[in-house]
């Protein structure tokens, strides 16, 4: 759930939805959800139509406010919690490549809000950078020039009407989707029932022209918080975490929007099941990368926070939603470790202050990305753990075979008594690994920064070999009272040669309540042509 500092959101009545309304055109009314008969959940979009070229419209600016967003912490449940046993201790044998393009993002001024996190979050085409913070966009070309923005998200929504276009509450996610050419962009409509969605594709694949509108009514009473959206297939599947009235945790909740419908602007339906109660940990939906779709028929893997982890198949039928399925099939268990400042939001210390961030430790970190080499598929994650030494370091993993999922290899990266987290991970087509993150020491004098390490395919398994670079060095401290730092950063491939990685996340330059800058930059190992 998002809290602002001005406004809590309260407890509401339910909000009953008809089973179905009347379908009408672009602009009008249509069905919302419906019972399925095995228990699933079958909606469709409440309004859809088509936008005028993102060039035309002109950015959508709102006078500064300021508020603090806050989400509520998942109950963490482990089987197994101790010690680290898989803290990599040999000492990196290579070095990362120096960044190629790196250039600043939207930052506190540009987004028109002081708030915070900035959610920072991007993706990139053959030819345009496009990133989302909280609660605004821009889009650059690939030298760091800027195309359009930046702009307040609910740009994209404009004419629209409802609430996608006049609230802009954050929580944004964009992808671009390379198997359609086509980018994606979605966050949160209203934070009081009933809560929707709001989703938009491109018509082709620049994302200066018009764009497929949609938004959803995903649920009477649960907020759908901390959204994350995956691109698939056979849809767009979206894991968020359930808050009954926006308040009561209810566990994760999987959706998928019928991607093929969206592509051509029609009316589109969504599938969702009953949230899984408030025993079980967030999840990540799997996010494909690469030339190479799964296996025909393969579901979208979905992976639940913990040990052992939990996985899901969502299995879609969008002809007959009786024969969809989301089930639990197996679970793998990972060397232990420990949770980074259980149930706290101070964890991070910093120079200067007293003031510390929050590690976000109670789920896997943005995203869970997907990559079938033909002989073997792939998934990657992080999270955020707590070393022996006191500190924070990144828990990664590379699962093989999801089908029936197996560790194939793990490690925690901390070096040295700086603490890591916020990370995102990725493999380019070779199956060399980069995984970015932030990094900060109070001891060491270090402010929040942005680095990056990595391994080769043919690295010892276990180790990030290649020792971290620095995209950009912090000069200052967040001194917010919210401690809230990040939420997700994003490590995405470039699309044209499948080598070039792109991550972003934050930084501050002068330390302050809230004044974060936001910075990008890519990068390709040597060998991966």
């Amino acid at each position: 759930m998002k809290k602002i500092a001005s406004f809590t959101v309260k407890s509401l009545l339910l909000i009953a939805l008809a089973l179905m309304f009347v379908v009408a055109l672009d602009n009008g009314s249509e069905s919302a959800s419906a019972q399925g008969p095995d228990g699933a959940t079958v909606g469709r979009s409440e309004k859809h139509d088509v936008s005028a070229a993102l060039r035309t419209i002109a950015p959508v600016r709102v006078q500064a406010q300021k508020f603090e967003r806050e989400n509520p912490m998942a109950p963490v449940r482990l089987q197994k919690e101790g010690a680290d046993e898989a803290l990599q201790t040999a000492a990196p044998s290579g070095a990362m490549p120096a960044p190629i393009a790196n250039f600043a993002g939207v930052n506190t001024a540009g987004s028109g809000c002081t708030c915070y996190p900035p959610d920072t979050n991007l993706d990139v085409s053959a030819t345009q950078v496009f990133q989302t913070v909280n609660l605004a966009f821009e889009i650059w070309d690939k030298a760091g020039n800027v195309l359009y923005g930046p702009a307040h998200n609910n740009t994209i929504w404009s004419g629209f009407g409802g609430t996608c276009e006049t609230q802009n509450n954050g929580d944004p996610v964009v992808k671009y989707d390379r198997m359609a050419n086509r980018w994606v962009f979605m966050q949160f409509g209203q934070l009081s029932a009933p809560y929707n969605l709001c989703l938009a594709v491109s018509q082709t694949s620049d994302a200066l022209g018009a764009w497929y509108r949609y938004s959803f009514v995903v649920s009477s009473n649960q907020l759908p918080d901390y959204p994350k959206l995956a691109v698939w297939p056979d849809g767009y599947y979206v894991s968020i975490n359930a808050f009954t009235n926006g308040a009561t945790w209810a566990g994760p909740k999987p959706y998928v929007f019928d991607r093929a419908s969206m592509l051509n602007g029609a009316a589109a339906t969504f599938q969702t099941f009953t949230s899984l109660g408030s025993t079980h940990a967030p999840q990540l939906p799997s996010d494909l990368d690469g030339v190479t779709p799964p296996p025909a028929g393969a579901p979208n893997y979905f992976v639940e926070f913990g040990n052992p982890q939990k996985w899901y198949a969502f299995h879609v039928d969008w002809a007959n939603s009786a024969n969809s399925t989301f089930t639990n099939y197996a679970s793998t268990s990972v060397a232990t470790f420990r949770i980074i400042c259980a149930n706290t939001r101070s964890c991070i210390a910093q120079p200067g202050t007293t003031v510390k961030l929050d590690a976000i430790g109670d789920r896997l970190m943005y995203r869970l990305s997907y990559r079938n080499f033909g002989t073997y598929e792939s998934l990657v994650a992080n999270h955020t753990v707590q070393v022996s030494r006191g500190v924070a370091g990144v828990r990664w993993y590379e699962f093989r075979n999801p089908s029936a999922p197996t560790v194939f290899q793990q490690a925690t990266y901390s070096p040295d008594d700086n603490a890591r987290w916020m990370g995102s991970i990725a493999q380019d087509k070779q199956g060399n690994m980069a995984l970015g993150y932030s990094v900060s020491s109070k001891t060491n004098n270090v402010f929040p920064s942005i680095r990056y390490a990595g391994r080769l395919a043919t690295d010892p398994l276990n180790q990030l070999s290649q020792a971290e670079t620095t995209l950009i060095a912090g000069t200052g401290s967040q001194t917010g009272s919210a401690d809230r730092w990040g939420d997700y950063s994003a490590m995405q491939v470039d699309p044209t040669d499948d080598c070039t990685f792109w991550y972003t996340t934050e930084y501050y330059i002068t330390t302050a309540s809230v004044n974060w800058q936001t910075r990008i930059g890519s990068f390709k190992f040597p060998g991966c042509n």
